[in-house]
């Protein structure tokens, strides 16, 4: 059975690496005709800019030859009509000379001819050399056009890595360094698989984009799965490398859901919160009427029926009866037996009466939080007198403390450690001290009000530290009065 199981996990295995490889080849040819047609659409703007570029400087050159030659024909013309006049003179000056008669000479008027006020120096260049292009070093930059180099991939340091407070921070590190980065994306996703990613996750990547450094936290994070996996990729101003090898951190958390078929038939359980429903019994006793006829075997018993809300499916487990009369109470579905565990709980505090701690699995149907020597809680009554007391086997102590609307609770098994906390500020209300003999259980209890359960979280390092300092100093179960 061993090596049909290793067979199967190896098997299983492949499977995944063959899905991938078929992913890779459609992705190959997606991401190759994207290229390429980026790389066409590229040439084609470089082509429009040349054209664009061309078009201009002709225009130019011909601008400047349209100007030049209207200067240089007006210059022309002034000088040709100058020239004329200049001829007409001396040939009447030449007459004048010859003529032998005195009073002729004199007669004749002398003026400055036109030529003589004209400039003899062209007013325009005939040289275009200013027009004159050379393309040699942008021909050598077009020459040594080529793809764009991709940023190197990083390598996620995991010895770096750390995973604390539901936060983690992860720690990565280039092969060189590389000036030109501009900055990196980190993705990452839950998954309760350790090792090479499945062909189907059950969780999506979340991205997060702009990381400037080569480090990123966290914060805020649910672990309600097993593991996380990250990776993360270098990008410069133009384009993106290749993402890093995925690397899987464990993400330990007390998970835990609250286990409907122990409810009482007054409790409305949605996933992990808690509505008072006065009309649940009421509702319960006429399925009770309704079935009567139905059988009589023990599944469908009308005692045991009555039990049962008819909403909600039985519990699953073997043993475990639904809370009844006044003992309005639901656990949760997992036992804790060892190690040291957190989980919170938001209360409506206008509640008349709401309880939550923990119990053992034996804790009687009737039985309220508190009230037997096989639970353990904080207990906040709104009945006649508001109040809020740490109560275990009927004996409770007030608490002289502003009531919160969210309690961390934090059990550490082998210590027989059960910690309450005002889950804002980790202001530690009370501590029991004991010694589990038994599994203990999540339970809470609730009257005429709700409750939300928080769990997948890890327990805060301010509560560790707090226990250290505490633990000869906490008051102990055994006080209570």
């Amino acid at each position: 059975m061993k090596i049909i199981t290793t067979l199967a996990l190896k098997n299983e295995e492949i499977q995944n690496f063959i899905c991938c490889l078929k992913q890779n080849l459609e992705n190959l040819e997606a991401n190759s005709n994207r290229v390429q047609e980026d790389l066409e659409s590229e040439f084609s703007s470089l082509h429009a800019v040349l054209d664009e570029l061309k078009e201009g400087m002709v225009t130019r050159i011909k601008q400047e030859r349209a100007s030049r030659t209207y200067e240089l024909q007006s210059q022309l013309s002034a000088c040709t009509k100058a020239l004329e006049s200049s001829e007409e003179l001396l040939e009447l000056a030449n007459q004048t000379l010859c003529s032998s008669e005195n009073d002729s000479f004199t007669q004749v008027p002398v003026t400055m001819a036109p030529a003589f006020r004209l400039s003899l120096k062209a007013k325009a260049s005939d040289s275009m050399n200013h027009m004159m292009v050379d393309f040699t070093q942008e021909r050598k930059m077009l020459q040594a056009i080529t793809f764009l180099p991709v940023p190197a991939t990083p390598e996620i340091n995991v010895a770096e890595c750390q995973v604390f407070d539901n936060t983690i921070t992860v720690v990565w590190t280039l092969p060189e360094p590389d000036s030109k980065i501009d900055h990196y994306i980190l993705e990452y996703r839950k998954t309760n698989h350790e090792g090479s990613p499945r062909a189907r996750e059950d969780y999506p990547w979340m991205v997060v984009e702009g990381i400037k450094e080569t480090e990123y936290t966290l914060t805020g994070l649910r672990f309600d799965t097993r593991y996380m996996t990250f990776r993360v990729m270098a990008c410069n101003k133009a384009v993106a490398g290749e993402f890093s090898e995925l690397v899987t951190l464990e993400t330990h958390a007390f998970v835990f859901k609250l286990d409907a078929g122990s409810a009482h038939q007054n409790l409305k359980v949605e996933d992990l919160s808690v509505e008072w429903d006065s009309s649940g019994g009421k509702v319960a006793v006429q399925d009770i009427r309704k079935e009567k006829n139905r059988t009589s075997s023990p599944m469908h018993s009308p005692a045991r029926t009555a039990m049962m809300s008819p909403k909600r499916a039985p519990s699953a487990r073997v043993g475990r009866d639904r809370f009844t009369a006044e003992s309005y109470t639901v656990l949760g579905d997992a036992m804790i037996d060892a190690g040291q565990h957190y989980w919170e709980v938001r209360f409506d505090k206008e509640s008349k009466v709401f309880a939550a701690g923990v119990a053992l699995r034996s804790l009687g149907r009737f039985d309220q939080l508190g009230k037997s020597n096989a639970s353990w809680c904080i207990h906040l009554n709104n009945w006649l007198q508001q109040s809020l007391t740490a109560k275990h086997n009927n004996k409770a102590r007030t608490l002289d403390c502003p009531i919160p609307d969210r309690i961390g609770i934090y059990c550490n098994y082998e210590e027989g450690t059960l910690s309450f906390y005002n889950s804002r500020t980790k202001t530690l209300l009370h501590t029991f001290r004991t010694k589990f003999q038994q599994p203990v259980i999540p339970a809470f209890m609730v009257w005429n009000g709700s409750f939300s359960v928080q769990t997948g979280l890890q327990v805060p390092s301010i509560v560790l530290c707090g226990q250290k300092r505490n633990s000869n100093t906490s008051s102990s179960n055994a006080s209570l009065t």
